[in-house]
């Protein structure tokens, strides 16, 4: 199964560094029998577009999280996108989370398809998005048209033998 792990830069050269994703379980997003259900008219391409995306949002509230521990986290949202067994991912049934699913394992290196990182333009947009996301959550219009606005951006396709180019 094809699933799209939210990430960071820091944990992406903790990737690199260790060969595997982790400690388990991970949550990450995939096209789960909900989602589908959910986007009755929709492709299996979009519906992983729709995966991606949910990976994204959860990247830029890991941002948010590092932000906060003091770490100097840039701001790119990062997915990983990575084929794991289906015995590996347990699927839930929550239908606020259609796509939501847990990995039970780490996620080796080997495993990882592709990287989905934020272009350096976008920068701007999901620094102030992780300003206001406190607001957004509140229900503030205004901050949830600039979260809006980095979700605007298109996450960058990196094969993983580009991994240490992003990193540099």
């Amino acid at each position: 199964m094809r699933v799209y792990l939210p990430c960071t830069l820091s944990a992406l050269a903790e990737l690199a560094a260790a060969g595997e994703l982790g400690p388990a379980p991970l949550t990450g997003y995939a096209v789960t029998p909900a989602l589908v259900e959910w986007y009755v008219s929709g492709d299996t391409e979009e519906l992983e577009y729709v995966a991606l995306t949910e990976a994204a949002r959860a990247s830029l509230r890991m941002l948010a999280a590092e932000r906060a521990e003091g770490i100097k986290a840039v701001g790119r949202r990062v997915v990983i996108a990575a084929e794991m067994p289906d015995d590996l991912v347990k699927v839930g049934t929550d239908l606020e989370d259609r796509g939501r699913v847990r990995l039970l394992d780490p996620v080796p290196l080997a495993k990882v398809a592709a990287v989905h990182v934020d272009d350096i333009d976008a920068v701007p947009d999901v620094e102030a998005a992780m300003a206001v996301l406190p607001a957004a959550d509140t229900g503030d219009d205004d901050a949830r048209f600039v979260v809006d606005g980095a979700e605007d951006h298109e996450l960058m396709w990196y094969a993983t033998q580009e991994i240490p180019y992003l990193l540099n």
